[in-house]
């Protein structure tokens, strides 16, 4: 059997680039020849072997676009030569209360690729079919990974957040998932307010398509957003609960205060900052595969992308530690070396 490069995580903390056998699809999956995965924050759960259930040694990744390189038994509507990508969903069950509803991102039983099974850093990956999802011709490998998981959770967010446009939507953080959600927020019609600590950012943020911008270090964010007529929803991409905390009282009447960012410490909101405008707190998973296609079809259409940076399979460890550092601007992206 064949071997192929990978970057896999075998003990806690250790992230190597080995040589793996190349995988064979099973019934109902796909192999693909990956193109291109994202690194995301969320792959640290592999690397701290931090996640339930997740086994090692395990190969990272839910931000692949690829193309498929060979079908499993009983494989329909997919092609050897197709254009797919995989992200955070990775399969469901089908079977439980969830899936019965049609509700597939709560499944009980949810993979998670690269993390129920080997994901995107490496040359080739198996997928179950209801993981895929066709990539736009117009849109390429390196674009379309970085919005199969941080594209579709800010994506989606938005367009099911209950705002109309041009309701104004405000945007806290300008990083990773933020300097998306301000692309997002802005080519949707929303009037869209970017906000974060010190004023460097704010040229950015304008460049992205944000039309206010906030420096939080110098601003009270609630009081500005309450002048502005209030936010009828501030996308929380930063991953700080305190930033969190201070723009709750910036939310208009049935503002909702929609929760992207992961960090630690708890929320800690007044009842009556809630009960009296019928205000909200809500938290947000990414989405099912066809609403990837919707994602990256809506970017290629109106020419949102990642800000990247690019990195051979073979510095996988150095590419992993920068975007963990937080030293990247704004998502990096690992390729195949050949």
């Amino acid at each position: 059997m064949a071997n192929m490069q990978a970057a896999q995580v075998r003990t806690p903390g250790s992230l190597e680039v080995v040589q793996v056998p190349v995988p064979e699809p099973a019934a109902g999956q796909v192999r693909i020849r990956v193109q291109a995965c994202g690194v995301c924050h969320s792959d640290a759960f592999v690397y701290h072997a931090a996640f339930p259930g997740l086994t090692l040694p395990r190969i990272p990744g839910h931000e692949v676009a690829g193309i498929v390189d060979q079908l499993g038994p009983g494989v329909e509507g997919w092609s050897v030569g197709q254009r797919v990508g995989v992200g955070w969903h990775g399969g469901h069950c089908g079977r439980c209360q969830s899936c019965r509803r049609g509700d597939f991102v709560t499944c009980s039983k949810q993979q998670i690729c690269g993390i129920s099974y080997d994901g995107g850093y490496a040359e080739f990956m198996v997928a179950p079919i209801e993981a895929l999802a066709a990539v736009p011709a117009d849109l390429d490998a390196v674009a379309a990974g970085p919005l199969l998981c941080a594209g579709i959770t800010v994506f989606n967010a938005l367009r099911n957040s209950g705002a109309r446009p041009p309701q104004l939507v405000a945007v806290l953080g300008v990083g990773g998932l933020g300097h998306l959600a301000i692309q997002f927020s802005a080519k949707m019609g929303y009037r869209t307010v970017a906000l974060a600590r010190g004023g460097d950012k704010e040229g950015l943020a304008r460049q992205l398509g944000a039309h206010h911008y906030i420096d939080t270090s110098r601003q009270d964010p609630a009081d500005v957003l309450s002048a502005m007529g209030g936010a009828r929803v501030v996308l929380a991409t930063a991953t700080n609960s305190a930033a969190m905390n201070a723009v709750v009282g910036g939310l208009s009447v049935d503002g909702r205060l929609i929760v992207l960012g992961v960090d630690a410490q708890p929320l800690s909101i007044s009842p009556l900052a809630l009960i009296g405008p019928r205000r909200s707190v809500q938290g947000w998973p990414s989405g099912t595969p066809v609403e990837s296609e919707d994602t990256l079809t809506f970017s290629a259409l109106t020419g949102v992308r990642a800000m990247v940076e690019t990195y051979p399979l073979s510095r996988a460890p150095e590419a992993f530690s920068r975007m963990l550092s937080g030293a990247a601007r704004f998502r990096v992206v690992i390729t195949p070396d050949h």
